[in-house]
């Protein structure tokens, strides 16, 4: 076999496709440098790692400067990692600049994670690169990633990082929860996001009457996805057990007052700036995440 004409020949297929066929030629780019990734890796077996060095010198000039030694050597990473049977399926889901972003990743389940987050929330290929690089995959608790893996079912709570990133663009010193809040607001779409996306925002010190008494909640969102109303308490300081009663005082509220019937239970998110696992375990409430937080 002739490994060279063969992918020489697909390169140039591929080159008028994409120029007739404007509907689908990201498709039809990512099926040609998958199989073309394959036949590198083949003839890298017979004569070689060195081939791809002869080959990028001959397609440069005989099919154009891009097809160089390192989009070469990301074809056959692309068929190394999408050879895979967990991870073949998926291989033609996403633009071929996503498949750059993702061919640093080695873990099996985390490249999972990020192709099917790409192709849920439609991200672009910046905003992978974002994700990837603020290690989400990674900052999702333990449990989660294992029900990700098992594809069990995935609560409001599971998708919440720890810690949460909250941008500090002016790099201010937050020493209060009311200069935490205002960071946060700063960059609200932002923030959400962080809480594992799918929220839209109801309000900021959202005003409620216990007996005689004004509360404020910090944050108050809704998760259109789970279909409830998500309390964000802020909290500058480590945990402290009392702030686990008044999270959950302010979702027996909301229950009680503001949701509708066809509403699930509201969840509660507690972020403090160091969490204590020996007591959060003691006093535990399922429907509440506590998590750190970190300026970036």
């Amino acid at each position: 076999m002739n490994y060279y004409n063969e992918i020489k020949s697909k390169l140039i297929d591929n080159e008028v496709y994409v120029k007739v066929k404007d509907y689908s030629k990201e498709r039809n780019t990512v099926i040609t440098y998958f199989e073309i990734g394959r036949l590198l890796n083949e003839a890298g077996g017979k004569y070689g790692d060195n081939i791809i060095d002869e080959y990028s010198k001959k397609l440069i000039i005989e099919v154009g400067k891009k097809y160089n030694r390192r989009t070469l050597f990301r074809m056959k990473q692309f068929y190394v990692a999408f050879s895979n049977q967990k991870v073949s399926p998926l291989a033609t889901q996403l633009t071929w600049s996503h498949y750059i972003e993702l061919l640093s990743i080695k873990d099996e389940n985390e490249l999972i994670y990020y192709i099917n987050t790409s192709i849920d929330k439609r991200l672009s290929k910046r905003q992978l690169r974002e994700k990837i690089k603020s290690k989400e995959y990674e900052r999702l608790p333990i449990d989660t990633r294992n029900k990700l893996i098992f594809k069990e079912n995935i609560e409001v709570k599971d998708l919440v990082p720890n810690p949460i990133l909250i941008k500090n663009k002016t790099n201010i010193e937050v020493v209060t929860e009311k200069a935490l809040h205002q960071l946060i607001l700063e960059d609200i779409e932002s923030f959400m996001k962080e809480l594992g996306g799918n929220m839209s925002f109801v309000g900021s010190e959202y005003k409620i009457k216990i007996g005689d008494r004004n509360n404020y909640i910090d944050i108050l969102l809704f998760n259109y996805k789970y279909n409830c109303f998500v309390v964000v308490e802020l909290k500058v300081t480590e945990f402290k057990v009392e702030y686990i009663s008044q999270v959950r005082k302010y979702m027996n509220y909301i229950d009680k007052n503001i949701k509708e019937i066809s509403h699930n239970d509201t969840i509660g998110i507690l972020i403090c700036k160091k969490e204590n696992k020996f007591i959060i375990e003691y006093c535990s409430d399922e429907r509440i995440s506590v998590r750190e937080y970190e300026l970036v």
